[in-house]
């Protein structure tokens, strides 16, 4: 799948794969300026690029494992997802769920991209469902 990129600021990196079998790739801060990310503070992180992805396929901003592990960083919408019409620069949403303040500097992995494909559905209105052995048993059920 060929997918275009734009670089807004030539000092953008693109995201990267990290392994060879990974499914996301890290995507890295373009900010000029530190952005200091206090305690449950949230913030909109730039990447520097745009892209332009296929029909029927969306890009996953999801949070980095190890920042969710190791100090409590995470994409606050998780996953946001990148529509394919969408022109304009990608940019992260990133919440400080720690006790502690996170600084965001230039050239930082701060999420991972994944692509993913998906189908445009219609909506039939009808009276009934099909039974299942579940029916309307919901969370924590199963």
């Amino acid at each position: 799948m060929n997918i275009k990129f734009k670089l807004i600021d030539p000092e953008a990196e693109l995201p990267k794969k990290m392994s060879e079998n990974a499914a996301g790739y890290d995507v890295y801060a373009n900010n000029k300026n530190i952005i200091v990310l206090e305690p449950l503070q949230r913030c909109l992180v730039p990447t520097g690029f745009a892209l332009q992805l296929p029909n029927n396929v969306e890009a996953q901003i999801r949070s980095r494992s190890g920042l969710a592990l190791k100090r409590g960083i995470s994409v606050l919408n998780s996953p946001g997802t990148i529509d394919p019409d969408y022109r304009g620069e990608v940019k992260v949403l990133l919440v400080n769920l720690s006790d502690e303040v996170f600084i965001v500097y230039h050239g930082l992995r701060i999420a991972q991209l994944v692509f993913s494909e998906f189908v445009n559905v219609d909506f039939e209105i009808v009276e009934e469902l099909d039974e299942t052995g579940r029916a309307d048993y919901g969370f924590g059920s199963t």
